[in-house]
């Protein structure tokens, strides 16, 4: 009887322990998408994980009701141990606590759901970062002196801060310099840059400082005094992983792209300084590209042509003398030596050495090269560095008492409102902050699969869409304590945490999972009363659910607290789980109570499989974003018209400028005064009046006809407006266009060298031809290949900023079968005077006219009116008595004259002046109009007649072409190079004619612009 009782027991419980293994081990899903250093750091521990959880699913089901049918007692327990009091005592107050609870369920609810909401304000301000920075115990400092600075200075300098190190700090216990390269360049650097070691003493016998940032920040001051050396800190480990992700030693890297060395050097001190205002930011190291000296050799071409000279040969003596030319050859026995011609060493230190050069001449004569140069030394580029071919130059810095995101932030801020960019230069941000938005994308893409995953398990298990949300309530619960523990220990978010909040996700499931359980047996068992059933359920499995997070918490502890190797990295994880456990259990137990009576109760009723589809399309739904929708140019430049946030700006200017119009008639406020009082007798009399002043009528009128002009050009400001986003429309769209093209040919050309690769590969194999033919296609095929990436890159930069000038969150791709912009009825129009821009310069004119004729009116005199009604008590000399009914009557009309026109008539000269202004400015655009209409005219009819002679000559052969050279190459009559001259031959012709469709659309494009009329 106990056997069947083991197994009965063990069977109904098989269910909830089968799905809440399965659950732990989906949710550790995630972590494997993980690459890179976080990957490495965190594989291990999923994989662990993994391996214990299965080899515990399959004791659960076999070993354990096996040990317990043959170990556990078959009497009843008479006596309660320890555990069991102190179990029965909680329960008793967890039952007492939990039976009020559920009579206020709308208290409980909001509470929590105010406490996830400020939950989600803390974390948005918590900052992140890639990995927490470990203590690796030593220090490297990256020094660098001035660029060019020889060998000795490196070392000079470097000794200096050396012995202040040994000398200032007793922490130090050895001092490691490398300079430059070593015999095997693993690591190369310039001379004037090294890397010193510095090998600290056990953090127990510290003195100067407790903690590595304050030792840094030490050391760095101190350092400070050897001038003209620069010094940056960090972790050796930490170093040499930022160096091989990202190029630079420094935490965050601030790539900019351009093309010229000297705008590059200009804009990255600029960010420098930037940077060097921002909190956090330490260690601001700006990439030095000029600086190199050189000697210039700058030829005086009169000169030279007197002296019967050429230029290849002074340089061919110049060479000699300082690089030296082989004069001969020197043999001994079978071994040959080159007589290389140089100037003794002696001869060539100095600048002197090189300007007096003696230069023969065909006469015979010899004359020095300063006589025919003018020979400088120049500072020089130091280094070009390029990526992804282009030229660019980095701004790095460390970042010290603060978190990665937070100070890249402020960065990004501040960049955006003080630098300003020239024309096609851009930043991009790199580092651990690249790291951490790589990491984090990620994340947000693996985490949801596992989550719905989770639910359909939940789903399988319990059959009810209800129960299954119920239990995905203690996700959220969950977050708040990670989050909470988090900013309490003063912890940004990180990878780390993100890890630990994936793992907390499966486990704290497990308790939903119990209760759920237990409410349900007690349903079927014939308990009707939901308040009944949660309150016994919940005291039943008070253990259990107590078991599960204390277990849980107490085995991440040792982590939470540890200070040993690698405890930053732990102690956020363990950090978000104990905190999130410890949280999530006490809302739990009384959250998902309440909610299941609600629920319960409820008699809403949802079909599982039709909730089921509507989650999984749902789910899909979110993740529609990521599709591209293709677009006619017609509907790209109405959704950007219509989503464009500037033109947006615009139109409201307009509606406030047609506001304002009434405005012009501006009456000053009406004076109503009363007098009272003995002003005319003894007797107290009373006075009653009321005044207008106004301007001269025409004043109004003028007004209004300036806010009038205002208003038109407003409206024409709104018309260029749309013509400028049409235009940048357009450009975005057919650039999209021309690289799409670009990839499909080198698709195309990608197969085909790629099946020819393959039979070049069968024939070496028979014998039938050499391995050169073989290279040659791998290195043809190679080359595509290359080149096809980087128009891929290309053609999603273009798609990325087809979709910034959309301003939409859906994303769409351009969708046209016409590679080409129609240019019908262009190339004759030559009327520019109707372009928005002109027509609203026009309207500058006229404006600038209104305003002198509003300046002028104001010397008209203005007007005053005015009634008074006065009571005079009295006696006249006719004896007639005045009582306060009597009233007196008065009407006032003034004339306001301006007599100080000074003022008047220098605004009138101003705004003379600028209509003055106005006019000319017309005047010089509507010529530089004209005369940019006739360049791109004459430029679309250049490139439509290239465009016409691929498309009617060149592209019309070059099937053939390939059809006659692949017959002749397998029959044998052409060999492969020959053939292989003719693929390239027809590959150019067809990327010269996209390439010629790209110039015809930019010129077209143009020419559209141009050609624009007010509506």
């Amino acid at each position: 009887e106990m056997d069947d009782e083991v197994t009965k027991s063990a069977s109904k419980m098989m269910n909830s322990a089968v799905f809440g293994q399965i659950i732990i081990l989906i949710v550790y899903l995630p972590i494997f998408t993980l690459q890179g250093i976080e990957g490495k750091m965190f594989m291990p521990m999923a994989q662990t994980v993994l391996f214990a959880l299965l080899g515990a699913f399959l004791l659960s089901l076999t070993y354990i009701p096996m040990m317990s049918s043959l170990f556990l007692s078959r009497q009843a327990k008479k006596e309660q141990n320890a555990s069991d009091k102190i179990m029965h005592k909680l329960s008793i107050s967890y039952r007492s606590m939990l039976a009020k609870v559920l009579h206020h369920p709308v208290k409980v609810i909001g509470s929590i759901v105010a406490l996830f909401l400020i939950a989600i304000v803390i974390l948005s301000r918590l900052g992140g970062e890639f990995i927490p920075t470990l203590e690796e115990g030593d220090f490297a400092v990256e020094t660098r002196v001035l660029t060019g600075s020889n060998l000795n200075t490196s070392v000079e300098y470097t000794n200096k801060a050396a012995k202040i190190l040994k000398s200032q700090f007793p922490e130090v216990e050895m001092v490691v310099t490398k300079i430059g390269s070593g015999e095997v360049p693993t690591d190369p650097m310039p001379m004037d840059a090294g890397d010193m070691i510095v090998i600290l003493k056990n953090k127990k016998e510290w003195t100067s400082a407790t903690s590595f940032n304050q030792l840094a920040e030490k050391m760095g001051e101190s350092l400070q005094d050897v001038a003209g050396i620069t010094t940056s800190f960090q972790y050796p480990v930490q170093m040499r992983f930022n160096e091989l992700m990202t190029g630079a030693r420094q935490d965050v890297v601030c790539k900019i792209f351009g093309e010229n060395l000297d705008s590059l050097a200009k804009v990255a001190a600029q960010l420098g300084k930037i940077a060097g205002s921002v909190d956090g930011a330490q260690n601001i190291y700006v990439e030095a590209v000029t600086g190199l000296p050189q000697i210039i050799i700058e030829y005086k071409r009169p000169l030279i042509a007197q002296y019967q000279l050429s230029i290849a040969d002074i340089n061919k003596v110049v060479n000699t003398a300082f690089a030296g030319q082989s004069a001969g050859l020197i043999f001994e026995d079978e071994k040959r030596f080159d007589l290389v011609l140089h100037l003794d060493t002696e001869k060539k230190k100095s600048l002197e050495d090189v300007q007096n050069l003696l230069i023969p001449t065909p006469s015979g004569m010899q004359i020095p090269l300063y006589q025919v140069a003018n020979v400088e030394i120049k500072e020089g580029p130091n280094q070009i560095q390029r990526e992804d071919a282009k030229r660019r130059i980095i701004v790095a810095f460390n970042v010290r008492n603060k978190d990665v995101e937070t100070v890249v932030a402020d960065l990004q801020q501040k960049v955006e409102t003080e630098l300003k960019l020239p024309t096609g230069y851009y930043v991009q941000y790199g580092g651990s902050f690249e790291n951490l938005k790589h990491a984090k994308s990620r994340l947000m893409v693996v985490v949801p699969v596992a989550l719905l995953l989770i639910f359909l398990l939940l789903f399988f298990a319990f059959k009810s869409v209800k129960h299954s949300l119920l239990i995905y309530t203690a996700i959220p619960l969950s977050a708040i304590g990670g989050i909470f523990l988090l900013a309490m220990r003063g912890m940004p978010f990180s990878i780390s945490a993100g890890v630990g909040f994936v793992a907390l996700f499966g486990i704290s499931v497990l308790n939903g999972i119990v209760l759920i359980s237990e409410f349900n047996r007690l349903k079927k068992s014939g308990m009707r009363n939901l308040y009944k059933v949660v309150l016994t359920g919940s005291s039943m499995r008070l253990r259990p659910v107590l078991m599960t997070a204390f277990v849980a918490s107490l085995g991440f502890l040792p982590m939470a607290l540890s200070e040993g190797a690698g405890a930053e990295v732990q102690r956020p994880l363990a950090t978000v789980v104990i905190g999130g456990l410890l949280i999530a259990t006490f809302l739990t137990l009384f959250l998902l109570p309440i909610l299941y009576v609600l629920l319960e109760k409820s008699p809403i009723k949802i079909k599982g499989r039709k909730a089921l589809v509507l989650l999984i399309f749902g789910f899909v739904g979110i993740n529609s974003s990521w599709a591209q929708t293709p677009i006619s140019l017609e509907k790209a430049t109405e959704l950007a018209i219509q989503n464009n946030m500037g033109l947006k700006n615009e139109r409201l200017k307009t509606d406030y400028a047609k506001s304002i119009i009434k405005t012009a008639s501006d009456i000053p406020q009406t004076q109503l005064n009363s007098d009272l009082g003995q002003y005319n007798s003894a007797y107290f009399d009373t006075q009653f009046g009321i005044s207008q002043s106004i301007q001269f009528p025409v004043v109004y009128n003028r007004k209004k006809q300036v806010f009038q002009k205002e208003w038109e050009a407003a409206l024409l400001n709104e018309t260029l407006q749309e013509a400028e986003l049409t235009r940048v429309v357009q450009h975005f769209f057919y650039t999209y266009l021309h690289y799409q093209s670009k990839e499909k040919l080198l698709q195309k050309n990608d197969s085909l060298f790629s099946n020819l690769l393959s039979k070049a590969k069968l024939r070496l194999e028979k014998g039938e031809s050499n391995i050169l033919e073989k290279t040659t296609f791998e290195m043809l095929r190679s080359e595509v290949v290359l080149q096809l990436g980087q128009v891929q890159e290309a053609l999603a930069v273009a798609a990325a900023q087809f979709q910034l000038a959309l301003n939409t969150e859906e994303r769409f791709i351009p969708d046209s079968k016409n590679l080409k912009v129609e240019a019908s009825g262009l190339l004759s129009s030559a009327n520019v005077e109707n372009h928005p821009a002109l027509q609203l310069l026009a309207q500058q004119k006229e404006i600038a006219q209104s305003r002198t004729l509003v300046e002028k009116s104001l010397l008209l005199p203005g007007i005053t009116l005015g009634y008074n009604n006065t009571s005079i008590r009295g006696v006249d000399a006719n004896g007639l008595v005045y009582n306060p009914a009597d009233r007196f009557h008065s009407v006032q009309f003034g004339i306001g004259v301006p007599l100080f026109m000074g003022a008047t008539k220098a605004k009138i000269k101003a705004a003379k002046q600028a209509e003055t202004i106005a006019k000319n400015t017309w005047d010089m655009e509507i010529q530089n109009f004209k005369s940019k209409l006739q360049r791109t005219m004459s430029l679309v009819q250049k490139n439509k007649e290239i465009v016409d002679y691929f498309e009617k000559t060149a592209l019309k052969d070059v099937n053939l072409v390939i059809q006659t050279a692949e017959k002749q190459f397998t029959n044998g009559a052409i060999n492969y190079l020959e053939y292989v001259q003719l693929l390239n031959q027809t590959v150019t012709t067809q990327n010269n004619y996209i390439e010629a469709v790209k110039n015809l659309n930019e010129s077209t494009i143009q020419l559209h612009y141009l050609n624009q009329s007010k509506n």
